[in-house]
């Protein structure tokens, strides 16, 4: 877009985010409150400018900004004319009186929010401890909640390197993210933590956890050391699974109060506290084979979803449907005697139940709103997303999957030109109908 044609009404009602930058890495600082329920912080995001503009346009929302700077490859330091926050849109506007020159720079914004009670974002949750009712701090990022906690590109294709920095945390609470700490720095009764800078990953994959908690942990075979947190007195019901793992910690929370089942962040899966808290002597046999399947989807996510990620909310169905295939296939081969594709089968039921509704869906559905992505985690992108993917497992066999279909990005286009150079094109074309 030239730059005399650039006008901030056309950012308005898009799906996606203007290219004219590109993230490439979040230096995060954030401050908590637990007893004001609030929060505050600075992110330094260096990005690429793609093209001459006097905008720059990302996600917030329900933040306050209280000052914007940016500061080019030449040290040159711009001040925004006008910071405009678009609620409905979702969508912070900095509109420069000069234009940014094409190439890196560093774009620094301070905000400060609440901790909601919505479950989703930077949020609390309650906890007793002897007794007494105290707040802890969680996150829920997917689908596009992280612009609740900083204002950042949130959009799955935008990966980033993420350096998280928390301060003000109650010295006897333990913090994590999703790299190990790299440095506690003590001051009286608080502390701050440092966490080493991620891999790239996207924004809904970043996590942050802030409580009091037991553990339980061990050493896989190559070395990755795998924690389970739970609250203070509960460490006994701790499980977990030794998997290969490209990350050199993996922790997983159970947070007492959680919207969903579980969530693959990078190296800190949270889960609620009732899905993943079980034991071999009180809990029933299929609460256990459920938790199995459950760890096994959301470590399995570390690669398809958080290493390869889809370009768009468009190929959900894949990341859904490769993980929930894989964590039937990883249970199988843990405990063969459970016949665990018995119940991959009743699920799949399931899933074609409701695709013969007539007011079904496709697997694959066009996404124009990135809200609307919420309403298509469903049987059909889960169970029959995962049919689909064992039918092609099974048509092409183990060698051809594993070696071009899983090494391919998360995206349908791309995914399907392997079947189709080892198929007829009438037998592949035919996929559109799915």
């Amino acid at each position: 877009m030239e730059l005399e044609e650039q006008k901030l009404e056309q950012f308005k009602g898009q799906a996606k985010l203007p290219e004219f930058a590109v993230p490439k890495r979040y230096d995060l600082t954030i401050k908590l409150d637990l007893s004001a329920c609030t929060f505050s912080g600075t992110v330094l995001i260096d990005v690429f400018i793609n093209g001459v503009t006097k905008f720059l346009v990302l996600n917030a929302l329900e933040l306050v900004i209280s000052r914007v700077s940016f500061t080019s490859s030449h040290k040159q330091k711009y001040v925004p004319s006008d910071i405009v926050v678009d609620g409905d849109d979702e969508i912070l506007v900095l509109v420069f009186e000069e234009a940014l020159d094409v190439g890196y720079g560093a774009l620094e914004i301070e905000f400060s929010g609440v901790l909601n009670e919505q479950l989703k974002g930077l949020y609390r949750c309650t906890y007793f401890d002897k007794g007494e009712k105290k707040n802890m701090v969680a996150t829920q990022f997917e689908v596009v909640d992280a612009r609740r906690c900083f204002p950042c590109w949130d959009e799955p294709a935008l990966k980033a390197t993420f350096k998280i920095t928390l301060e003000s945390i109650p010295s006897e609470l333990t913090a994590l993210s999703n790299m190990p700490i790299s440095e506690e720095k003590h001051h009286e009764h608080l502390k701050t933590v440092h966490f080493e800078e991620s891999l790239l990953m996207s924004t809904y994959l970043v996590a942050i956890v802030v409580g009091l908690f037991d553990y339980v942990e061990d050493i896989t075979d190559d070395g990755t050391k795998v924690r389970v947190y739970c609250p203070v007195g509960k460490s006994e019901k701790g499980k977990y699974f030794s998997m290969p793992y490209p990350l050199p910690k993996l922790d997983m929370v159970a947070v007492p109060e959680f919207s969903d089942a579980a969530m693959e962040n990078f190296g800190l899966i949270t889960f609620c506290e009732t899905e993943l808290l079980q034991d071999d002597l009180h809990s029933a046999a299929a609460n256990v084979q459920r938790l199995t399947i459950v760890v096994a989807h959301e470590v399995a996510h570390h690669w398809f979803g958080n290493l390869v990620t889809m370009g768009w909310w468009t190929h959900l169905w894949l990341k859904e449907g490769v993980a929930t295939w894989v964590s039937y296939l990883v249970t199988d081969r843990l405990f063969p005697e459970w016949k665990i594709w018995n119940r991959f089968l009743q699920q799949t039921t399931g899933g074609l139940r409701m695709d013969a509704l007539g007011q079904s869906h496709p697997i694959e559905v066009e996404i124009h709103n990135a809200q609307s992505v919420l309403e298509y985690f469903d049987a059909i992108c889960y169970r029959k997303g995962s049919a689909v993917i064992r039918m092609l497992q099974n048509y092409l066999g183990d060698e051809v999957f594993q070696t071009q279909f899983l090494s391919s990005a998360l995206d349908s286009d791309a995914l399907w030109l392997v079947p189709l150079t080892l198929s007829s094109v009438h037998t592949i074309t035919k996929r559109d109908s799915f």
